[in-house]
């Protein structure tokens, strides 16, 4: 595993003036290439607006660079013990523009990036994020070592989604420990949040249901998954907490290896159709 880390030379040559942000964007562009596909988008404009919140965010960026490697390590070496495996992708830590706070790459086995500027510097929440994404890197190479055709995958299904956003949750609470708000907001800011999933799980699985079979994918990703949704109760990425208790019951019923590498059977679908109608039952 490499990490290459391009946040030094940044707070190095940290000045509020576009020209400098753009240098430092083309200088690292191949660890930004991702980014500015699909993470940030009008990127001219979002520059702008960044340069005007780096004054006030500097001190937690650097806070955050000078943890951050440290937890890599630490959250990697608790996945490979706990799960015998070796990572072997390799890490981005950038400054963006007030996208994503980061993300895995488009990759079976995927690279994955941190965005400085978008993390909380306290441990807990550093930790718990670094191993929600490790998470995801997980669980596709666990699923690659049981054996799939990757093609065959359908990886823009809302049921896929919420599988991935299960693992990557629940592989979090293996090896951190903190509040359980904090494994679904990465912060201190998600116990309304919580409390409200907990307290309408079947209404948010009963509406979840319904839009997957009348929205476009598309929408639905938008509206449970990414943080500019959350227009039907306005709390965004509820999809995180149908997908997390959604595994739940999966592993109570198949074990863990089996549940999360569900996704490669012929019957997955139904199967996590038959998992949401139980809660919409219950």
């Amino acid at each position: 595993m490499n990490i290459y880390n391009t946040v030094p030379y940044f707070l190095e040559n940290f000045k509020t003036n576009k020209q400098l942000l753009q240098n430092y964007h083309e200088k690292f562009s191949p660890h930004f290439e991702e980014y500015f596909l699909y993470h940030c988008k009008n990127a001219d404009e979002k520059r702008r607006a960044a340069i005007e919140r780096y004054s006030t965010d500097i001190n937690e960026i650097k806070e955050c660079n000078r943890k951050i490697e440290s937890f890599i390590r630490q959250v990697v070496n608790d996945y490979e013990v706990k799960y015998d495996i070796k990572f072997m992708n390799d890490v981005h830590i950038i400054v963006g523009c007030y996208g994503s706070n980061a993300f895995t790459h488009r990759q079976i086995i995927p690279d994955i990036t941190f965005c400085l500027e978008k993390l909380s510097p306290k441990d807990e929440h550093l930790k718990v994020i670094i191993a929600h994404e490790f998470g995801h890197a997980l669980h596709n190479k666990l699923t690659d070592l049981s054996g799939i055709d990757w093609s065959k995958l359908q990886w823009f299904h809302p049921y896929t989604w919420l599988l991935q956003e299960g693992c990557a949750t629940y592989f979090s609470k293996q090896v951190t420990v903190v509040d359980e708000a904090v494994y679904f907001s990465y912060d201190d800011k998600g116990d309304e949040w919580l409390r409200f999933a907990q307290s309408n799980t079947e209404e948010i699985i009963a509406t979840f249901l319904n839009e997957s079979k009348t929205e476009s994918h598309m929408d639905v990703f938008r509206e449970w998954f990414s943080i500019n949704g959350g227009t039907q109760y306005g709390h965004t990425r509820l999809g995180y907490y149908i997908g997390y208790i959604a595994l739940k019951l999966l592993i109570q019923k198949f074990g863990e290896l089996k549940a999360i590498t569900l996704w490669k059977e012929p019957n997955f679908i139904e199967e996590m159709e038959q998992v949401l109608m139980e809660f919409k039952k219950s």
